[in-house]
């Protein structure tokens, strides 16, 4: 999974922390940012919960304007928000358009539907009024990661800010720009002062502002290491906290699959975001009868994502978010390789500046190797065999991830009962790529974290559910 937390950065002669970005693309330096110091960082955070007063009382009608008009500015704003993406974390400009019009979607949702998900629910007691009722909590402080810089931080605010909390931003050092301007959409949407923050900060910092009073709860998208800290910085000072964390979702291609349509649904899956996806597709489970087909068909499809400039309208394929990343995850293919995973594409660092690696397949992957047991972000596709439906199954489930996972079947019926029913995550698709919307609960199980995000799971999620009784 994206790291969320910041790496710290040397402090400039001011004694504030400065956050340089680079082109992923090109290695070239960007933009840089002066941060926010450790008093700087605990007044905001105070100055927000200090907003949450008001806001919790301002009307569902009045918060649901604002919101629609975040929606709308983030439309009128879309081609300079994708730009920032590209030019911070290398994505491609069609998906950084594409997340910027999701993030509009999910703001129109939960403006839409935040006030029926939150009405008092009356309780049948015995002839005492009784009803319970959903109330905010306070100021949320959300940990965010750079691979959807956009649109994991939307998928918090939208529900949290609808639900009458405040909040507060600590995103990613290498998209300081992207934090900055996220800020700035509920700023020139009309939102109240401080109801919604950015914090430029390293990580070493993020575990005073839990233990803060200023803050209520805590949510974070990122690593497993990171959940862990963050988790318990939150369990110490008795704060809720919700994660999502890594991801090494299974794919299951059984052997009534039609082979073409399933390389196809599993390219999709591997590549997202260029592979750097807590829910792309990494395992791809084929029982023994069509492993040899289906990987042919997912190398061939896996090369058509051809690398090229993010900015270009054709290009598939952008660079990692950075060299470093595109190190490690060169470093786990050659591990795999070394313990007997064989390459059928891809593998090769190409000749050229930026943080570039191509579509890789490995098959004949088995436990003991790093695309086997760790989770690979970036763009390398892992094919395992099984020896019918029920190994797929009980290899899926032996990973300690449980984030998100796929069924490729001919038969629906089937494929819906093993989703359902046998697959330990919090998400699973027959014969589609699994994919986060505002409609539907996301987050997983095991060392995927814990708690939902979007819909009125997600919603319900940083409020206080209490119970009132009136007895006449």
């Amino acid at each position: 999974m994206a790291e969320s937390s910041l790496t710290d950065r040397r402090p400039a002669a001011t004694g504030k922390p400065r956050f340089e970005t680079l082109d992923p693309a090109t290695g070239r330096p960007g933009r840089s940012y002066e941060g926010h110091t450790p008093d700087e960082a605990l007044a905001i955070a105070r100055q927000v919960r200090a907003a949450f007063g008001e806001w919790r009382r301002t009307p569902f009608p009045e918060r649901a304007r604002l919101m629609k008009e975040a929606a709308a500015v983030l439309r009128r704003r879309q081609a300079d928000f994708a730009e920032i993406m590209t030019s911070e974390m290398g994505k491609l400009l069609a998906d950084g358009r594409a997340e910027v019009e999701k993030c509009a979607f999910n703001c129109d949702y939960f403006a839409d539907n935040a006030e029926a998900f939150l009405a008092r629910r009356p309780v049948d007691l015995d002839g005492s009024r009784a009803f319970v009722t959903f109330n905010p909590l306070g100021t949320v402080l959300a940990v965010m990661p750079w691979n959807f810089p956009f649109w994991q931080v939307f998928r918090f605010a939208a529900p949290t800010l609808m639900a009458g909390n405040t909040a507060v931003l600590k995103h990613a050092s290498n998209v300081p720009g992207c934090a900055l301007a996220i800020e700035s959409v509920f700023r020139e949407a009309g939102f109240p002062e401080n109801v919604f923050r950015t914090l430029l900060i390293p990580s070493a910092q993020v575990k005073a502002l839990i233990d803060d009073p200023s803050i209520a709860a805590v949510t974070l998208t990122g690593s497993v290491e990171a959940g862990r800290e963050v988790a318990a910085a939150a369990g110490a000072a008795l704060k809720k906290s919700v994660l999502e964390l890594g991801g090494s979702d299974a794919y299951l291609v059984l052997e009534d699959a039609d082979i073409a349509q399933a390389a196809k649904v599993c390219a999709t899956a591997r590549m997202v975001n260029g592979g750097q996806s807590c829910i792309a597709g990494k395992r791809f489970i084929a029982v023994r009868q069509v492993r040899e087909a289906f990987e042919r068909a997912l190398a061939a499809e896996m090369e058509t994502y051809l690398m090229g400039d993010p900015r270009d309208p054709g290009s598939k394929l952008g660079p990692m978010e950075s060299v470093k990343a595109r190190d490690q995850i060169h470093e786990q293919v050659r591990r795999s390789v070394e313990r007997g995973a064989r390459l059928l594409t891809g593998g090769t660092i190409p000749d050229r500046p930026g943080a570039w690696y191509p579509p890789t397949v490995l098959t004949d992957v088995r436990p003991g190797m790093p695309a086997h047991d760790e989770e690979v972000f970036g763009p390398v596709a892992a094919v395992i065999e099984a020896k019918d439906e029920a190994d797929a199954i009980r290899i899926a489930n032996e990973a300690r991830f449980g984030l998100g996972s796929g069924v490729l079947t001919r038969d629906p019926a089937r494929g819906e009962r093993i989703a359902a029913e046998e697959l330990e995550s919090g998400m699973s698709f027959v014969n589609g790529n699994v994919r986060s919307d505002p409609r539907m609960p996301f987050g997983g199980v095991k060392d995927s974290g814990y708690g939902r995000e979007c819909s009125d799971f997600g919603i319900h999620e940083f409020v206080n559910i209490k119970s009132v009784v009136v007895t006449r």
